[in-house]
């Protein structure tokens, strides 16, 4: 036994990614006493930028609206009591196919060992007890989403630390759920086309696939409130239009997919610390 605290490390694309993904799991442990350690691999600069201004619009300006992300993302970890913020800073590549994917310096165009390098040294200087990513496919297809999942297995392997291993997922049940109520708030949306239907169909995991499912109910207002405070992406954020109430019943739950575990834990576990307390 050791005076050192247990520790969480979530490894993020973009400031928002964290209130998304994890702004449950971050909030609760941080309750619990648990180091929570943030790593935002990029900037935000492929952002909206003032009054909405899209990215190659003219007057969106990267650079100033990576500081305002910068800003927003130490609010949100505020929210969230977020014990230590990690930015390695790395340029926004935006959405796949953006002409931005391809930019000297975009954390896309980045050579996996040099990112991975750099995370390693902050895994080793915190040595988290559990470590939370994307799984291979960002979740979604995202560049910076695939490139933090490969940095950060990248640098698991650099390390001699047997972290638990986590990758944020989704059911699918919880997706069609999140369809029906885009619909409920958008009555006019196309149908997708068929092609974009059956990749929209592949994104999560059937519910018996996931390994770990954690309440967050308790902290449902926390997460909605550092979402919120990403107030210059608000048109982007479509969990914001729900209200506080309706994202509580529907964001209560955070899913996960155990790939990395030392402690025999048995599955499916509702805590990302089962086996280590």
């Amino acid at each position: 036994m050791t005076d050192r605290p247990l520790t969480l490390m979530a490894v993020h694309a973009h400031p928002d990614d964290e209130a998304t993904g994890t702004g449950g799991v971050l909030a609760r442990y941080a309750a619990e006493g648990i180091r929570t350690v943030l790593v935002t691999c990029t900037d935000g600069g492929c952002g909206d930028g003032p009054g909405g201004v899209k990215p190659g619009d003219p007057g969106h300006d990267p650079a100033a609206v990576a500081l305002m992300r910068r800003q927003e993302l130490k609010a949100s970890c505020d929210v969230l009591n977020v014990s230590d913020l990690e930015m390695l800073d790395y340029a926004d590549s935006g959405m796949a196919g953006w002409p931005s994917n391809d930019a000297p310096g975009s954390f896309w165009q980045t050579p996996v060992e040099e990112g991975a390098a750099r995370l390693a040294d902050l895994m080793r200087h915190y040595r988290p007890d559990v470590v939370v990513t994307y799984d291979e496919n960002g979740f979604y297809g995202h560049p910076d989403h695939i490139q933090a999942h490969r940095i950060t297995m990248a640098a698991l392997e650099m390390t001699a630390l047997t972290p638990k291993v986590y990758w944020t997922t989704m059911p699918r049940s919880m997706m069609q759920r999140f369809g029906e109520i885009m619909r409920e708030f958008h009555p006019d949306m196309p149908e997708p086309d068929p092609v974009e239907a059956a990749v929209m169909a592949e994104i999560g995991l059937p519910d018996d696939e996931i390994t770990t499912w954690v309440d967050t109910t308790a902290f449902s207002g926390q997460k909605f409130d550092a979402l919120a405070a990403h107030a210059s992406q608000g048109e982007n954020i479509f969990f914001l239009r729900m209200g506080k109430e309706r994202f509580g019943e529907l964001m209560g739950m955070e899913t996960f997919v155990r790939v990395q575990d030392s402690t025999g834990a048995a599955v499916p576990e509702n805590d990302l610390f089962a086996g280590l307390r």
